[in-house]
């Protein structure tokens, strides 16, 4: 009986381990069309090898961010470092980097972007970087940007 009510929450515990795994875009072309249609605006994560990892350990990878982000935003992740995309895309990136102003890695932004005749427009919402207190402070520090009073 206790084996088999183990082996239950095992299972149980693995479903949930799954269910707050999230998404991240790397295709930004691709975020844009799922950000008009879903009518969600974009969190753009800049970042780059040997960047800091708390905000990764700390507000992302958490059950908090996982509902909240699914809730209310399209997840970009643009890794600068990246030696697996090509030249073009990585040029795309730092393009994108230099228009939102980011000087610090990581860095995250809230945008609403459109394409019209192959041009991007973006409509920059504001940035948040990491820092203490966990993901519900992170949150409603996000939130205050994407509904301002």
């Amino acid at each position: 009986m206790v084996r088999k009510l183990l082996i239950l929450l095992f299972v149980l515990a693995s479903f949930s381990m799954k269910s707050q795994n999230i998404l991240w875009k790397t295709n930004f072309n691709d975020a844009i069309t799922m950000s008009n249609e879903e009518k969600k605006p974009l969190l753009i994560y800049f970042t780059i090898a040997g960047a800091p990892l708390k905000i990764e350990s700390e507000i992302f990878k958490t059950p908090d961010f996982a509902v909240w982000s699914r809730d209310n935003v399209i997840l970009v992740k643009l890794d600068l470092s990246d030696e697996s995309v090509s030249d073009a895309i990585r040029e795309q990136n730092m393009k994108i980097k230099n228009a939102f102003g980011v000087e610090e890695l990581p860095q995250v932004c809230f945008a609403l972007a459109s394409v019209r005749k192959g041009k991007t427009t973006f409509n920059a919402l504001g940035k948040v970087s990491y820092k203490p207190g966990g993901p519900k402070l992170w949150i409603k520090d996000c939130e205050l940007l994407l509904h301002p009073e």
